[in-house]
């Protein structure tokens, strides 16, 4: 069982840069791949970034790779979203989340994410 609390979130302009911090409350957290999401008013949920319990592997989805850089330090049990470039469509709620697994074939193989924090606002102004 772990507690994840985003933070980090906040109004930008296009074009500009946030980095979102996911703090996560449990022990071995390196048990555990992490993911970014995000919802939008009127969208589904998207799975923006994941992260293998290890840091070696990651998945990013089409609309951020190139933008977004998900990185973590288990000694600190922190996790971070670097985007940059940031635009409209990016402005939605984040949160972090945790899966029971490390890692697998593909990110769609791990399954639900049992583990979520609160979410924390970001807004892209054009």
């Amino acid at each position: 069982q772990v507690h994840l609390q985003e933070s980090g979130g906040g109004l930008v302009q296009t074009g500009g840069s946030l980095r979102l911090t996911c703090a996560v409350a449990g022990r071995d957290i390196g048990r555990f791949a992490i993911g970014w999401f995000r919802r939008a008013p009127g969208k589904d949920r998207e799975l923006a970034a994941a992260i293998s319990g290890s840091g070696g592997s990651r998945f990013y989805a089409d609309s951020v790779r190139g933008r977004f850089n998900i990185t973590r330090d288990n000694a600190k049990n922190m996790v971070w979203l670097q985007m940059n470039n940031l635009e409209p469509e990016d402005s939605a709620v984040y949160f972090c989340a945790a899966n029971r697994w490390s890692w697998g074939p593909s990110v769609a193989s791990l399954g639900p994410f049992g583990s979520w924090g609160p979410g924390t606002q970001v807004t892209v102004s054009s």
